[in-house]
């Protein structure tokens, strides 16, 4: 089999998984990792063993096939249009830009050239969405009608060594955490035709918890709090919340209502989790096997 050299743009907090994560798939050969901070990419490099690299040097060298953009997401579209016009496929951390407008530029430039695509999530492909879908799928709920989705926290500031990001541009609950939410909702009730929403900053700044910048002040410039109403294609309503502001809260993450039952779904976030489901002819919850 022949492998597919990789290459990795950014080296920040998340680029330890994909190291660990691509040294499972036997098709790929992590070759080298580039940051605009040398450092950060030259000790990634020794780590795992791969050659560090300017951003301009992956981009250009020719055996590289496949770049994963792990870059802030103010960065995404810009690495994914360069690797692309290099001849480069792609994959990216979510969200793959900050418009539609650049979204569609991407896809289009690929189709163009021949070349693939892929961002994240990739967490409804795993065993708990896809038990699911197919419950679903076979009626286990009836007609989906709504749904709740919540994704309610204080914010990274507390626990990441480097924020920042966060709350500027490309940075927020939306951006970070709602692809999760979004991507799932659109897996098992199908695409939205339009929504409302409203938003606001909280916190006008935030104080960094741990790491080497403990105790530094964030400015926030994005909104921390959002929430909206989806409206289905298919006619179902779903409620959506996304924030950093909330210091404690008790509600499900995803819950789909159906005509004939309710289905409580695992965190987008994980592969796994519990899938629980209520049917009218029984009356109360069950667990489901996650076997998919």
């Amino acid at each position: 089999m022949q492998q597919a050299k990789v290459g990795i743009i950014g080296c920040g907090n998340i680029s330890g998984i994909y190291f660990q994560a691509g040294k499972t798939f036997e098709i790929l050969d992590i070759v080298a990792c580039a940051d605009l901070d040398k450092e950060r990419a030259r000790a990634k490099a020794e780590q795992h063993g791969v050659r560090a690299m300017t951003v301009e040097e992956l981009l250009g060298d020719p055996e590289i096939e496949i770049v994963i953009n792990l870059t802030i997401p103010n960065a995404h579209f810009s690495i994914c249009r360069d690797a692309l016009q290099g001849g480069k496929n792609v994959h990216t951390e979510k969200p793959l830009s900050l418009t539609r407008e650049e979204g569609r530029e991407l896809l289009q430039l690929a189709e163009a050239k021949g070349l693939r695509v892929g961002a994240a999530p990739d967490t409804f492909l795993g065993a708990g969405f896809q038990t699911c879908r197919e419950l679903i799928d076979s009626g286990a709920i009836g007609e989906p009608l709504g749904a709740t989705a919540f994704m309610l926290g204080h914010g990274p500031e507390g626990w990441h060594p480097d924020p920042e990001f966060f709350y500027k541009t490309g940075g927020g609950p939306m951006f970070d955490m709602g692809p999760y939410y979004l991507t799932a909702l659109t897996t098992l009730i199908g695409p939205i035709r339009r929504l409302t929403g409203s938003a606001r900053i909280s916190f006008p700044e935030r104080t960094i918890g741990s790491g080497a910048k403990k105790g530094q002040a964030i400015t926030v410039d994005v909104p921390t709090h959002i929430a909206g109403v989806l409206d289905f294609s298919s006619g179902a309503i779903g409620t959506l919340a996304t924030s950093f502001d909330v210091w404690a809260a008790n509600v499900p993450r995803i819950e789909i209502y159906g005509t004939e039952g309710s289905l409580d779904v695992p965190d987008p976030n994980t592969f796994g989790g519990p899938v629980r489901v209520w049917q009218r002819q029984t009356r109360e919850w069950r667990d489901v096997p996650v076997t998919r």
